[in-house]
């Protein structure tokens, strides 16, 4: 049998990599990870983290608004953009060291380098000139922004990498986009107090997410003052002599901020990684091509998280490391679960969303049952704020099986991820209905909407 320096060896320190990592060296592995930048990938450093962080700053102002209704009286407050970024990088900076002790405690190398294929068994330490062998190979490189370089302008833009570490916060800002990115960003810099517009191609922003959602989230939007152009694209961007840029469209208005961010999808981090060197497929867009099992095309090879361009969520990384551990050192093969997966926009009202679509629903069952409720959260009724909430359960009529699962509004994340249980579960509406409700809460409505709102069969609403 060929020796190896390693059993294993990552290339990429984000959450998927680390895990496999971690979960590797806890079992006698001899594993080594490198990361060209900072350990934590796009989720700690430039992303879900740093996002949420920003999310809660953004909403002290609607905050200090709804204390008058309960009897505070809040100061004129002002806000520092520079102590908030501060502040993040310590948080970020903390968590980083997190992920890398991490692999270390759990007998691992860690290596701060970029790591490049030179065969399938070989890995060249750019940073330290020299090659080590291994067993196993995982790529956990990630992915990054889409630059959009077709665009004229394109390098006056900024990314949601940039977005993090602004050296001054905008007057205004346009964003391109209609996904996750676009919409959670609109939100944060808005509720900082920037003049915010967001353009998108598409009929409506948020694709794939349930219609109602996405309608009542983007009139909620810009009831705030969030401006939304659908049906519309940038043709160029010019940089002015006050250096503010000009953001033209396709349809001839020409928009004026301070920043313009791109949010237009992401594409995986595959360039000059040796893949063709080891003999690694690609996909169209450079993602790496696997099997259920998360191995590439050639056997020692695998490849998990963003990189392979399936399921690009954090959760989604970990859970497919997970089960990677599981395949190639515990000899139980086990295949990454990608169906049914429950997740969150964290705008303002947030989503929180598992499970199918009315749409997708209707086009997969012959009858459907769709409970529907929106109602004025509790906690605005004293406050005053004319913002309402959302909720929606799919069923299927005859085997009574949820289905999906959406809503609009406060802590709509931390529900969604309850409900992914229940509906991971196969729970049927009669498993809801006998449920009881913890009232006073707005989560009491998923288990006392008892009759349906309409039904829906062969694609036809009905009732």
């Amino acid at each position: 049998m060929a020796q190896y320096d390693y059993d294993l060896f990552v290339i990429g320190g984000g959450s998927g990599g680390v895990r496999a990592a971690r979960l590797s060296a806890a079992l006698g592995k001899r594993v080594g990870i490198a990361e060209e930048y900072r350990f934590g990938g796009t989720c700690v450093i430039r992303g879900c983290v740093p996002k949420k962080l920003f999310v809660y700053a953004s909403q002290f102002p609607e905050h200090f608004e709804d204390a008058a209704g309960y009897g505070w009286t809040v100061e004129p407050a002002r806000f520092d953009w520079r102590t908030l970024v501060a502040n993040k990088d310590r948080e970020i900076a903390r968590l980083e060291g997190l992920y890398r002790q991490g692999v270390e405690s759990a007998g691992g190398e860690a290596f701060q380098t970029r790591a490049v294929l030179v065969d399938r068994h070989t890995i060249l330490l750019e940073n330290e000139n020299r090659t080590v062998t291994a067993g196993q190979i995982m790529i956990a490189t990630g992915g990054r922004p889409n630059p959009h370089l077709a665009l004229p302008g394109h390098e006056h833009c900024i990314f949601s990498n940039e977005a993090f570490d602004l050296p001054e916060l905008p007057k205004a800002i346009v964003i391109a986009g209609g996904g996750y990115i676009a919409v959670e960003f609109a939100n944060i810099f808005h509720g900082l107090g920037v003049h915010t517009t967001l353009i998108y191609r598409g009929k409506e922003i948020l694709g794939r997410f349930d219609m109602d959602l996405r309608r009542m989230l983007h009139e909620t939007m810009e009831k705030k003052g969030i401006r939304i152009i659908c049906h519309e694209i940038f043709s160029a961007i010019e940089r002015r002599g006050d250096g503010r840029l000009d953001a033209y469209l396709q349809g001839g208005e020409v928009l004026v901020a301070d920043q313009v961010m791109l949010a237009l999808g992401r594409i995986p981090n595959t360039e000059d990684l040796g893949l063709q060197a080891a003999g690694v497929e690609r996909g169209k867009i450079g993602e790496i091509l696997v099997d259920d099992y998360s191995r590439s095309n050639v056997e020692n090879i695998w490849a998990i998280g963003d990189v392979t361009n399936r399921v690009q969520l954090t959760p989604v990384a970990i859970h497919e490391a997970m089960c990677f551990v599981e395949t190639a050192f515990k000899h139980n093969p086990v295949a990454p679960d990608h169906d049914c997966v429950a997740t969150a926009v964290f705008s303002q009202p947030e989503i929180g969303t598992v499970g199918l679509s009315e749409d997708e629903a209707a086009r997969r069952f012959h009858h459907i049952e769709v409970y529907r409720a929106t109602f004025r959260p509790m906690r605005h009724t004293l406050s005053g704020r004319d913002e309402k909430m959302l909720m929606k359960l799919i069923v299927d009529a005859q085997t009574r099986l949820v289905l999906g699962a959406h809503i609009l509004g406060p802590d709509a994340g931390e529900m969604a991820q309850l409900l992914g249980i229940s509906l991971k579960a196969g729970l049927t509406k009669d498993d809801f209905d006998r449920t009881m409700a913890v009232h006073p809460t707005a989560a009491e409505e998923l288990v006392t909407m008892y009759k349906p709102s309409y039904l829906v069969k062969n694609g036809e609403r009905v009732g």
